[in-house]
């Protein structure tokens, strides 16, 4: 007899979770899915997903209700808001918002599920647009450890590297490091590519001879080509990278912490925000320099 897989609800069709919808359509899971517009919703429905008219009828009776969504307010609409998630959610389920948004935020949901028997995990991603398409993410995951192991099966379907941080809201913490770590690795590939093209090089040429070596990353070697190439479409829009580096720059207030190279990244990204770049991939940063963008002070 062939194993039962878990039913699964699904909030957030956009970038990311459309691809992880159609990894876990195609692994045989029952789909019931909603996003704020329905015609990004289409291929999957037609796929054998079914729709849901809002986040509670996703959640009703469903094993396991997933989110990725684009900002914290969001997160709480889906899940808390007044035809959220959380409250239609059967005792048992597991919640898992997979998002990256705010780590206090993280902990209020844990303890509001834990009063009506549901669990809670914390578990944003990183990979981008073609982590999500091949499977690949980086799946960072905080909350109970028991409900991270009866999940397991569901995040091997869309990542190949999947770590438990510790409690709520530690899985959110995690990616903040990443999304600090890129802020500066962003600077100092659009400097390098910039520097190239003005001293003459051949900046593909130069992409093809430092992309291998101690300045490789997965953005020089991912966003690096669409750079060259013009192409500044999202894999990942600005407007969330500067969500994400607020909610650094918050924790880092709560902590104490002054770091110079993620306020610079910050401020950088205001100006392409405030000269209308907000919905371009983060590789728009490219543009900061071409067009001389002045950084306001923070």
């Amino acid at each position: 007899m062939s194993e039962t897989l878990p039913s699964i609800g699904f909030i957030g069709a956009g970038v990311m979770g459309r691809s992880m919808i159609a990894h876990l359509l195609k692994a045989g899971h029952p789909m019931r899915i909603h996003t704020r517009t329905r015609s990004k919703a289409e291929p999957l429905l037609a796929a054998g997903a079914v729709w849901a008219e809002t986040p509670a009828d996703v959640a009703k009776g469903m094993d396991v209700v997933i989110t990725i969504v684009g900002l914290p307010s969001d997160v709480r609409a889906v899940w808390l808001g007044p035809v959220g998630a959380l409250r239609a959610m059967k005792a048992g389920a597991i919640g898992i918002d997979m998002t990256t948004s705010s780590p206090a935020l993280a902990g209020e949901m844990h303890e509001a599920a834990r009063a009506q028997g549901v669990a809670m995990l914390d578990a944003p991603v990183t990979g981008g647009d073609v982590g999500a398409r091949e499977a690949r993410l980086s799946i960072l995951v905080g909350g109970p450890h028991e409900a991270f192991e009866k999940a397991k099966p569901i995040f091997a379907r869309l990542g190949t590297n999947v770590l438990h941080f510790g409690g709520p809201g530690a899985g959110q913490r995690c990616k903040l490091c990443n999304q600090i770590v890129i802020a500066g690795n962003m600077i100092g590939m659009v400097e390098g590519l910039y520097y190239a093209k003005q001293a003459g090089l051949d900046p593909a040429r130069v992409l093809e001879g430092i992309a291998k070596g101690a300045a490789g990353s997965w953005s020089l070697s991912n966003l690096g080509p669409r750079i060259l190439k013009g192409d500044l479409e999202p894999g990942f829009l600005i407007e969330h990278f500067l969500k994400d580096m607020e909610l650094a720059l918050e924790e880092c207030r709560r902590l104490g912490l002054r770091l110079r190279g993620l306020d610079l990244a910050h401020r950088l990204y205001r100006a392409l925000r405030e000269h209308g770049h907000e919905r371009k991939g983060t590789q728009a940063l490219i543009l900061a320099l071409e067009k001389n963008l002045a950084p306001h002070s923070s």
